[in-house]
């Protein structure tokens, strides 16, 4: 079960009243979560308006060394109302995580990259980040992608056709 109910201070596409929400705790370094990207963008152009879509932060910065840095560029994107797009581009460049291509990204979407890379110094958003990933590890995320279809794990697959049939039988 999803232990951390979802609250508008996390990143949501879709209406509070849509019958399904999907979450995601998510590494944008990952390459289960990158190849699970433009499924998840699938599932929202089918669903439309019948789904939400939730994302959190779960860096593995053990495995993925620029996830940390990855999540804290999205969450200084947020602070400039551009999370979404930043998502889209880190998960689209996903092997070129590094500061200078967060400074491109950043620079890309007409953020400043000086403010960026402060708050990256002063950790502005680890109490966020670290937020979600607590919350994840309460809710039993042990790896990532970790989906929780209306508040309940799902243990299937990621790939389209399990996920749509999932979310299907959740919407009766």
């Amino acid at each position: 079960m999803l232990k951390v109910p979802v609250t508008p201070e996390d990143h949501i596409q879709g209406t509070e009243n849509a019958p399904i929400t999907l979450v995601e705790y998510g590494d944008y370094e990952c390459p289960y979560c990158g190849a699970a990207y433009p499924i998840v963008k699938q599932i929202q152009k089918h669903f439309g308006k019948r789904l939400r879509f939730v994302f959190r932060n779960f860096p593995i910065v053990e495995s993925h060394p620029h996830a940390g840095i990855a999540a804290m560029t999205a969450e200084f994107a947020s602070t400039h109302n551009k999370f979404w797009e930043m998502h889209d581009l880190l998960y689209e460049n996903q092997e070129y995580l590094d500061m200078p291509n967060l400074h491109t990204y950043a620079k890309s979407l007409d953020l400043s990259t000086a403010d960026l890379q402060t708050a990256i110094e002063n950790e502005t958003f680890d109490n966020k980040i670290e937020s979600d990933f607590i919350g994840g590890v309460r809710s039993g995320v042990n790896g990532t992608p970790s989906f929780f279809i209306n508040g309940i794990r799902h243990n299937g697959s990621f790939e389209y056709e399990a996920l749509l049939i999932a979310l299907e039988q959740a919407e009766k």
